[in-house]
């Protein structure tokens, strides 16, 4: 297989069934859809399964597992052919997408109109689906190329304060593809007014445009995507002149994936856990009969050269925060024989947070894995060559990602690469360290099966929390946590960047960013708070409604929500509130904070139809007597 074929035919994804179009016509629940947007689906059949998800929402299903995004949809091309596909591509990450389609290049229109179809759907995200023809570039040699290219940006700056102004969505704009076809050949990247220089200097300031805007921009880096796998087949010029298609009807799933993953990764779907298998994927060979000396890993040869290749990738995804664990069927002993001792090994123990090497099956070693770094499952990506472990890992736990893996290992880091698992819409110092977190966790896990009781293992962590209210040092890993927390979440409202910077400044409200060490080390950032004062006129006592209340799962058990209690409560009564109020809206997977508030000694004041029930409790809370010291 060819690389633009690989990632054209989304390879990393297991071949749809042959009864694909009967599934997607039974399919009635999220689940299924969710299932069913896991094969590699060609245009026809990502259309089919969009249309049949838009039906489904028409009817009222529920989201269960998957996020909800409204996306508005505009641009200078042809729309309705690229919706439903991204509909069906963005459940394979974790969404379920309601696409609101704008007319045919009505970009300004629907941005500054406060009435426009976008506006008045009141969308989360707006795509903007947008080529070098939509934007005002002159044919040849421009005259004034900084001038064009400075309209260009400012065109998307305004849809981005127009939607921003109306409707509160985030823009999703996308880098430039340059034409396959050159006007000075080799010369156009040095002739600023070419057309090939126009659009690099235009994406160049879209993405600091992207950095500046506080999240109110997401970039998608279409150019990237379309070098990768070639301009001419990216651009179809015949399906341009026919039916205005910003690109090739063949790279539309491609894209369409691309949207979806990026719009999981905004609802905090991307992945976090890289597990990968030993033999014949991180070297060749098989280590219990071929001994360190007979496995295939290192220079100087086109396979061990491919291993090798593969494990300076995950290597590099752990610098950037993605944690590592192992699962391979193999003795403990002889595999961290080779992984210590083997001289080209890239990767070493200290790199992963967990290391099972036994004689379980794949799909018990995964849940003892994801249970240790206190993460679902769906937080899980599994990579294996055997492809009967694939098969019963997909079977058995559906909620883990599992490539399918080439034959040949030289593609294994392109493929794991192309497949866009672990996709990010921001970079933090926190991000960087999150490695660090998790192995630090899987020690404290260790540490509290030795304990003789609760209690001692908390004494024994030695923890310090710290509080502090929003500030423009945390905002960034704040709306990470706000968007990535599913399951120590009481209502799972989400706020970008920008909304988080808001939230700051009004004084109406009241937050907390929560952070945690101990012995093992920092935790980091762990908790959020946001509460809103009632108006006194709603003839309600002084009360602060909690708006949203989220912790990070590696953290449960340690108490930290008392902490939490205790400090608002403090504020609270600091200026005269006599009440807290909060909710608990169930979403499928939050159900492990449905007795939050009782157990904290809230009263339970209301229930909705929907299962959302409201609590209330005076603001006497007195700071918990926790094992662990304020700071």
């Amino acid at each position: 297989m060819t690389s633009p074929d690989l990632l054209l035919d989304l390879a990393w994804l297991p071949v749809a069934p042959a009864d694909l179009r009967a599934r997607v016509a039974a399919a009635g629940d999220a689940d299924a859809i969710a299932a069913l947007a896991g094969f590699a689906l060609n245009g026809n059949q990502l259309d089919r399964l969009g249309r049949r998800i838009a039906a489904l929402r028409a009817g009222g299903m529920a989201p269960g597992r998957l996020a909800t995004v409204r996306l508005g949809v505009v641009g200078n091309g042809t729309l309705d052919l690229i919706a439903p596909q991204i509909v069906a591509s963005a459940a394979r990450h974790g969404v379920l997408v309601e696409a609101v389609v704008a007319g045919f290049g009505q970009i300004t229109q629907e941005a500054l109109d406060p009435a426009s179809t976008i506006n008045r759907a009141g969308c989360d995200a707006v795509l903007l689906v947008l080529d070098h023809r939509g934007l005002p570039f002159s044919h040849g040699v421009a005259a004034d190329p900084a001038g064009e290219v400075a309209a260009a940006l400012a065109t998307i700056a305004q849809a981005r304060a127009g939607f921003a102004a109306h409707s509160g969505a985030i823009l999703i704009a996308a880098t430039l593809a340059p034409p396959a076809e050159a006007l000075f050949g080799s010369l156009d990247r040095a002739v600023p007014g070419s057309l090939r220089a126009r659009i690099a200097a235009f994406n160049a300031g879209l993405a600091e445009q992207a950095g500046a805007s506080g999240g109110g921009i997401v970039l998608l880096d279409v150019a990237a995507l379309a070098e990768t796998v070639g301009l001419a087949a990216w651009h179809a010029p015949r399906e341009w002149h026919l039916a205005k298609m910003a690109f090739s009807a063949r790279a539309m799933p491609l894209y369409a994936d691309h949207v979806g993953r990026l719009l999981g990764a905004l609802r905090g779907k991307a992945r976090r856990v890289l597990v990968l298998d030993l033999d014949n994927t991180l070297w060749g060979g098989v280590i219990g009969d071929d001994g360190i000396a007979g496995v295939k890993l290192g220079q100087g040869d086109p396979v061990g050269e491919s291993f090798l290749a593969l494990q300076q990738y995950a290597l590099d995804l752990h610098a950037r925060g993605i944690v590592l664990a192992v699962s391979s069927k193999n003795d403990d002993a002889i595999a961290r024989a080779c992984v210590r001792d083997h001289p080209d090994m890239l990767l070493r123990e200290t790199h992963f947070a967990v290391f099972q090497a036994n004689w379980n099956d794949k799909a018990r070693n995964l849940e003892a894995i994801a249970s240790t770094l206190s993460l679902g499952l769906d937080a899980l990506v599994f990579v294996d060559d055997n492809p009967a472990e694939r098969a019963l890992v997909r079977d058995r736990l559906p909620m883990v990602a599992v490539p399918e893996m080439p034959e040949d290992p030289a593609l294994y880091t392109r493929t794991v690469a192309s497949a866009g698992y672990f996709e990010a819409t921001a970079f933090s110092a926190e991000d960087r360290a999150r490695t660090a977190f998790y192995a630090d966790n899987a020690q404290r896990v260790a540490l509290q099966s030795a304990a003789g009781s609760l209690d001692d293992y908390l004494a024994s962590l030695a923890m310090e929390i710290r509080f502090a209210p929003f500030d423009a040092v945390g905002r960034e890993r704040i709306a990470q946590l706000i968007a990535k927390s599913n399951q120590f979440n009481l209502t799972t409202r989400r706020y970008s960047v920008a909304e988080v910077a808001a939230l700051e400044a009004d004084p109406a409200v009241f937050t907390l960013q929560v952070r945690l060490a101990d012995r093992f080390g920092d935790n980091g950032m762990i908790s959020v708070l946001i509460a809103r004062a009632v108006p006194r006129d709603s003839g309600a006592p002084d009360t602060w409604a909690i708006d949203t209340w989220l912790m990070s799962c590696r953290v449960l058990g340690r108490r930290v929500e008392e902490m939490v209690l205790g400090e608002l409560s403090a504020h609270a009564r600091a200026v005269g509130v006599a009440w807290l109020t909060g909710s608990y809206r169930p979403t499928g997977r939050n159900a492990l904070v449905a007795e939050h508030y009782a157990k904290l000694g809230f009263d339970l004041i209301a229930s909705d139809p929907d299962g959302t029930t409201h609590w209330r409790r005076a603001s006497d809370a007195p700071r918990a007597p926790a094992p662990m010291t304020v700071v």
